[in-house]
């Protein structure tokens, strides 16, 4: 965990994240947080996680995401050498479907 983003307001702030329910609250209440731009950008981002995880190429994930080649390595190096949140949730969801 990063020790400069974690506060109480952070901490306020993902204790109502996991107060959610339902897939339309997190519609209802990333609508309202965050602007559609901002949604579409972390969007892309675990998108290109899921793809790495697939074991899928740069060039690829480029072609079916539009995602630069720098947010490609970055995520990369998130799933690499960072916290573990994409793989946390990476595997979870794989649990999930089966």
């Amino acid at each position: 965990m990063n020790s400069k983003l974690k506060d109480a307001g952070m901490d306020e702030l993902f204790r109502g994240i996991l107060t959610l329910q339902s897939l339309e609250e997190c519609y209802n209440f990333f609508e309202d947080l965050c602007t559609i731009t901002e949604l579409r950008a972390m969007e892309q981002r675990f998108e290109v996680a899921r793809m790495l995880d697939d074991g899928q190429i740069y060039s690829d994930i480029v072609r079916e995401t539009g995602a630069s080649t720098a947010t490609i390595s970055r995520v990369n190096k998130c799933l690499t050498y960072g916290t573990d949140g994409y793989r946390t949730v990476l595997d979870r969801l794989k649990e999930q479907n089966g």
